[in-house]
């Protein structure tokens, strides 16, 4: 548990953006993460996943063509960035 704007968060854990917060109806998920600013106290919010696309996983095509198309990019290895997290919903 860490401390983010006055609020408690888990930190490493994606979930669900709730209705209300910022970033509702862009993105689909948010996870806090400690540790990526030069101050590894710090937490940061990171958004990822488009609200308006479907998520398919379990369509085999798709999800490779997910994991194809998203492996090129930055990224893939770094816990501060949006594509980590996006393919490690997607299982990749």
């Amino acid at each position: 548990m860490a401390e983010y704007k006055g609020k408690t968060v888990t930190l490493n854990r994606p979930r669900a953006i709730p209705e209300g917060n910022g970033g509702y109806g862009v993105k689909r998920k948010e996870v806090y993460v400690k540790g990526c600013s030069s101050e590894s106290s710090k937490v940061k919010r990171i958004t990822f996943g488009d609200k308006k696309m479907g998520m398919h996983k379990d369509t085999k095509s798709r999800k490779k063509s997910y994991c194809a198309r998203s492996g090129g990019m930055g990224g893939t290895t770094d816990r501060c960035s949006a594509n980590y997290w996006a393919r490690r919903d997607w299982d990749c």
